[in-house]
């Protein structure tokens, strides 16, 4: 239910921006913001959220986690500006945040390695139903009802996922939990803060070209303490010795990358559709949907593609199709066929959701037992910083191209969207690099299953 709210919440949004800049009085490149504020909360407080479950247990911080989430949603909904509404995104967050590590936690300690590949596909399933409403739903809110409703749908989805958690969902929690680094916290989420909002204002006119070095090397210095910080400290907030095991390291540091490039698309294509090519909320909605059909009704045969093919192939391979699919993405225009369109979206909902399986997978393919709740929480901190710097390098590439952002016509809309796809067509590519370490056998503990696949838990 938590994926499912979370991803609902998401792909709602990307159908919205275009209403939602236009009622707020502010262009749709500045809706970053709004989007981009979120994943970066996830980041800040994602790594307290293995610390916490361990803690408290992981029903008590799912459980709260969903109340913070709703909460914020319906503060979202009530917001008169894009400044509060940027708040409200961020306080939505920190309760985002504990719930997909958390819920990924409580799966890791649930199923044998040899069901991880199965077990995550069968419970990513309902949270792949968001996507695929997510941006019809949208369209029809936006169309019919008030941008408002976007976010107040999260209410009632919100309270029947508080009561599942408490009928349903395992509570796991560690004897004698770590004390938290709070040195640790501090200087990671303010390197990260601050990193984030470099790229945000990156190549606007509110700050120099001086002062966003300066700040810049700040956020750097800060994660560079970090580093220093977590050789020494006891307990380290985020253990980055995991990143000494070749699985652990290509996975997170490769998805990583790979993610810069994909990240953006969702950001990109409700522009693209809406502002360059006139169509309506409802209109890109629909053209949106292939990509979330493909992924979930084609993912049950992800488990034996890896198991055939193994990790290192597929992802070297998929990551280069991934980006040859957005290049094409940069193609898309007034004239082209709306069959090739559908198929292209299609194509590229299969490709990415294998990318995300074989990646989240991967993660765990070598840690142990006792690290899995650090790996879980580096894992999922990365891919979320990876979304943020996503969105705000697909909206730097954009505003790049486009003469002015602020008093742009459609056509000019369409050129600055097409030469941001070829640059994270490109960069997509190019990240398949990360991926070479990889030997053939890696990932075989998570591919090998042995036995039927458990119901899962709360199913």
């Amino acid at each position: 239910m938590a994926f499912f709210m979370e991803s609902l919440d998401t792909t709602i949004l990307n159908t919205g921006v275009p209403a939602i800049a236009k009622a707020l009085g502010v262009m749709p490149l500045s809706m970053k913001s709004v989007l981009a504020s979120y994943t970066l909360s996830l980041a800040v407080f994602i790594p307290i959220s293995g610390w916490m479950a361990d803690r408290f247990g992981t029903r008590r911080v799912f459980s709260s986690a969903i109340g913070l989430f709703t909460l914020g949603s319906v503060l979202c909904g009530l917001s008169s500006d894009i400044h509060i509404l940027v708040a409200c995104r961020i306080l939505q967050g920190c309760g985002g945040a504990m719930m997909v590590p958390v819920g990924r936690l409580t799966m890791v300690r649930t199923f044998a390695k040899s069901e991880l590949v199965r077990a995550m596909t069968f419970v990513a399933i309902p949270g792949l139903i968001g996507p695929m409403l997510g941006p019809l739903v949208g369209g029809l809110i936006v169309g019919y009802f008030h941008w408002r409703v976007i976010f107040f749908v999260n209410l009632p989805i919100g309270l029947l996922g508080l009561y599942l958690v408490y009928r349903h969902l395992p509570d796991y929690r560690e004897e004698h939990p770590s004390p938290l680094d709070v040195v640790g916290l501090i200087l990671f989420s303010s390197g990260i803060a601050l990193l984030s909002y470099v790229l945000e204002v990156f190549g606007e006119h509110s700050l120099s070209g001086l002062e966003i070095l300066g700040l810049l090397a700040i956020s750097l210095a800060l994660l560079a303490g970090y580093g220093l910080h977590s050789v020494t400290a006891a307990y380290p907030l985020l253990r980055l010795a995991l990143f000494r095991l070749r699985t652990f390291r290509a996975a997170v540091a490769g998805g990583f990358i790979t993610r810069i490039g994909i990240g953006g698309i969702p950001f990109l294509f409700p522009l693209l559709y809406q502002v360059g090519l006139g169509f309506t909320p409802i209109q890109s909605g629909l053209l949106m949907m292939p990509q979330a059909v493909a992924a979930m009704s084609l993912k049950a045969t992800m488990p034996g593609i890896l198991a055939r093919l193994g990790y290192r192939a597929v992802l070297i391979s998929n990551t280069v199709i991934l980006g040859l699919l957005i290049l094409f993405f940069g193609t898309i225009g007034a004239r082209t066929p709306l069959w090739l369109v559908v198929s292209q979206v299609f194509a590229f909902g299969f490709f990415s959701s294998l990318q995300f399986t074989s990646m989240n997978t991967l993660v765990y393919a070598d840690v142990t037992e006792p690290q899995t709740s650090g790996a879980s929480t580096i894992a999922s901190t990365m891919q979320q910083m990876a979304n943020s710097f996503g969105v705000a390098t697909a909206s730097l590439a954009t505003a790049i191209f486009i003469p002015d952002r602020f008093r742009s016509n459609p056509p000019e809309m369409i050129h600055g969207i097409h030469l941001a796809f070829l640059v994270l067509g490109a960069w997509t590519i190019l990240s398949a690099l990360t991926f070479q370490e990889l030997r053939r056998g890696d990932g075989a503990a998570v591919t090998q299953s042995k036995a039927p696949l458990p119901p899962a838990a709360g199913s």
